[in-house]
This record gives structure tokens, C-alpha cells and sequence, in this order.
């Protein structure tokens, strides 16, 4: 009688036959993944990452340095979950694949030592964040940057492409609105908590702003609980498990009230991890009940708005705009007409460029860390964008708007980039 044959994932959270024998091997996917059309490699599609999890499962396939090397290529941006007939839950198997990397694979001592410090020091603490923060605003506005830039040094050094995609630190982050309450303009017709999230608070506070601004002028009550927290979505897609539950237990406890509509978020990738928090905490004896809670209530904020609807703007935004699904909004939570909705009723003419919801390449800190496949999938996205000729590329999610208008410097395009929530907040 033959052997068992003995896996080279661990025992714990994993790809399971549950989860991968549900994938066909049709191809749909191939088309939809960004990083198969720009590198036309099958072990760089959804089909063939989900086949080396399969042989690594089964002991044929070591999780060594090929296998990491295909994973880590991977976006986790979810168009191959709605191309997918069979209902594969790609995201999950990620996930889990990437647990057990990080578990098992001996990354250098570099890559330890900077991944242990983001994700596990500055990411879940505000006010380290805040200091690190402060540190390269001091870089951006002493001449330093400028300096770096002007000498040639970043590209001696081989990270002018990752200076480019370095957000600008603005001067009051939003940290400190932390426990305050703004009113509702008029009758008030809600009232809800809003996540101010980890890099938006340092690099989009502005953003922020304007997110209280328009739900308040539409009369909502914002209130931004004191004791939240980042919402651990870098750490679910770097594979960091436990530390993503942290967070989620954190922000449960610090939001989930019920006095709260909704729990709502301006960037999609926030949004699209709090929704999963029930799936995350479901083994969970304490905190499984209340996560269902917290989920039932996140919204996106174009999802909150259209549900809402939205009060007369004072002006209309007359502009040609062509809208960019973030992957997290689109894929994960499907949400697809809710900011083109509120785009339309502030007076966008609205064009739609091919591949609309495909992914720009930003994905969180991927295009930091495969910075060159990131950029060839963002240029391919430039040329649908470039070929409608916008004047404005509206989409929902800080890390897209980063990546969009380092793309629209790359193409040479004269389209501004902007929030959808920012041009509301223009229209008022």
C-alpha cells in the first residue's frame, strides 16, 4: 500500500484540498491576471500559483525559492475571483500560502529585520508610525530629497523608481482628530464612526478632511474613535495572520458601537479586510459574534453615500472623467456603480476606458517591492486610460492614487488624479 504522501506545508493554516480542488484549470483566469499578461508565464497565473500550492501540499513541489518567488509575484488583486466560473476562493489561498512562507521560508537577514519593523513596530502603532513619518517629511522639505534627486544618486543607487512612488507627508496628520465628534450639517440623517487608516493618516490627511467634510454636509455625524487602529490589511496580505486578528480585535473593541450606522473608510483595501474580519475571527470563541457585528456595518464611503443619497452640490463638476476601479472595491467587496453614481450626480461626463477594473499595480507595498513588473502593468493600464482621453482619472483607493499619477507622469497624460470623495467635496 503506497504511502501518504507528506506535505511541505506545516500543520496550521494552509492551502487545503477544500479550497484548491475547486480550481478546474479552465484558463479563464489567465487573462484577467495582471502579472500573467505582463510576464506570459504560467507559473505567474492564478491557475498556476494554485498548481505549486497543490504540489507543495503533496510533497512534490519544497516551499523553497521558486515557489516563494511566484508567490510573492502575485498581486493579490482578485480578478481572477470574478473571472472564475468554479468559485475558487483565490484570496484565501494566498493568504494561507503566504502564512506558511513566512513561517517556513528563510528570507535574507535584511529582509527580516525591515518586514519584523514595518509590520510588526510601525504599522499597528499610530504614534510610532507618526515619528517615522515625521522623519521623511523632514527628508521631503530640508532639500535632501531634492538634492538626491538633482546629484543622480537614486538612480546610482537604483531606487529612483521607488522615490517617485513615495507619497508626499503632509503637515497635519490625522491623528489628530482622534476622539473628536463633527456634527451633522442641518437634519441629521445618520451618524457614523470613520477609520482613519495607517498611511492616509500621514500622506492623505487632506483626504480625510474632505471625507468629514462631505459626510457632514450630507448630513451625517462623523465621529473618529480615539483607540482605533491600522485595520491589518498589509499584514493579511503579507501573510501575517495572527497580526492582521490583532488588529481586527483591536479595532472591534475600539469601534463597534451601537450607537454607529456604519463604520466606514475612504480606501478600499481598508474597507475590503474589515469585511473579512468575521471570516478571519470565525474560530474565535470571544470575538467570532462580534466580528458578524462590526462586518454588517463597514461600508465603503461611495457605498455609504449612494445608500444615503447624496444632497444638491453647489456647483457641477463639468469635467471629463473616466473612473478606475480600485481591485479591493470592485473584486473583493463588488462594489462597481456606487462611485460612478456620485460621480454622475455632481455632473461628471462619464467616459469608461477598456479594463476598467483590471489593476494598476499598486497592491499595497508591491510596487515597492516588485517595482519593475509594477510598472509594466501600470503602463499597460496608462494606455486604456490615455486612450479615452480624460481630464480627470477618479478612483477610491490612496494606494491607486499614488500609482495612477506616477502613470500619467510616465505617459506623459495632462489628467489630474483625484479621490472620488475629493471631487465631492470640490462640488461642495
Amino acid at each position: 500500500m503506497a504511502e501518504k504522501p507528506v506535505s511541505n506545508f506545516s500543520t496550521g493554516e494552509k492551502p487545503t484540498w477544500d479550497l484548491y480542488s475547486k480550481c478546474v484549470h479552465c484558463g479563464l483566469c489567465l487573462d484577467q491576471c495582471p502579472t500573467y499578461r505582463a510576464l506570459g508565464t504560467e507559473m505567474d497565473s492564478p491557475r498556476g500559483r494554485i498548481y505549486q500550492m497543490v504540489l507543495v501540499d503533496q510533497g512534490r513541489l519544497a516551499l523553497a525559492d521558486s515557489f516563494v518567488t511566484h508567490i510573492d509575484r502575485c498581486l493579490g488583486c482578485l480578478n481572477c475571483e470574478t473571472a472564475c466560473p468554479s468559485g475558487v476562493p483565490y484570496g484565501s489561498l494566498l493568504e494561507r500560502a503566504r502564512s506558511q512562507i513566512e513561517e517556513n521560508y528563510p528570507r535574507s537577514w535584511l529582509q527580516r529585520k525591515v518586514r519584523s519593523h514595518f509590520y510588526g513596530t510601525v504599522l499597528p502603532s499610530f504614534s510610532k508610525l507618526a515619528r517615522h513619518a515625521k522623519l521623511v517629511r523632514f527628508y521631503q522639505r530640508s532639500g535632501l530629497q531634492s538634492l538626491a534627486r538633482g546629484s543622480g544618486l537614486l538612480k546610482l543607487l537604483g531606487v529612483a523608481e521607488l522615490d517617485a512612488l513615495s507619497p508626499r507627508i503632509e503637515s497635519d496628520f490625522s491623528f489628530a482628530d482622534l476622539g473628536r465628534v463633527y456634527p451633522a450639517e442641518g437634519k441629521q440623517r445618520g451618524r457614523v464612526a470613520l477609520l482613519i487608516g495607517c498611511i492616509s493618516s500621514v500622506a492623505f490627511a487632506e483626504l480625510n478632511r474632505a471625507t468629514i467634510r462631505v459626510l457632514t454636509r450630507n448630513g451625517i455625524e462623523v465621529h473618529i474613535p480615539r483607540s482605533q487602529s491600522c485595520c491589518g490589511a498589509l499584514h493579511l496580505h503579507a501573510g501575517y495572520l495572527e497580526q492582521s486578528r490583532a488588529q481586527a480585535r483591536h479595532n472591534i473593541d475600539a469601534v463597534l458601537k451601537p450607537e454607529f450606522d456604519a463604520i466606514v473608510t475612504n480606501a478600499a483595501g481598508c474597507g475590503s479586510t474589515m469585511k473579512e474580519y468575521a471570516a478571519l475571527l470565525e474560530h474565535d470563541p470571544q470575538d467570532a459574534k462580534r466580528a458578524q457585528q462590526f462586518v454588517v456595518k463597514v461600508r465603503d464611503i461611495s457605498e455609504y453615500l449612494a445608500q444615503v443619497g447624496l444632497v444638491e452640490p453647489a456647483r457641477r463638476l463639468k469635467a471629463r472623467v473616466t473612473y478606475q476601479d480600485p481591485c479591493h472595491l470592485a473584486h473583493a467587496q463588488g462594489i462597481r456603480s456606487a462611485p460612478r453614481q456620485l460621480l454622475k450626480f455632481i455632473g461628471a461626463e462619464m467616459v469608461e476606458s477598456p479594463r476598467a477594473d483590471s489593476c494598476c499595480g499598486s497592491a499595497g507595498v508591491y510596487n515597492v517591492t516588485q517595482n519593475e513588473i509594477s510598472m509594466k502593468i501600470l503602463d499597460e493600464k496608462m494606455g486604456y486610460i490615455a486612450s479615452v482621453e480624460p481630464e480627470i482619472v477618479a478612483t477610491a483607493n490612496v494606494g491607486c492614487m499614488l500609482q495612477l499619477s506616477v502613470g500619467a507622469k510616465r505617459k506623459g497624460l495632462n489628467s489630474r488624479v483625484a479621490h472620488v470623495v475629493e471631487l465631492l467635496d470640490e462640488a461642495y
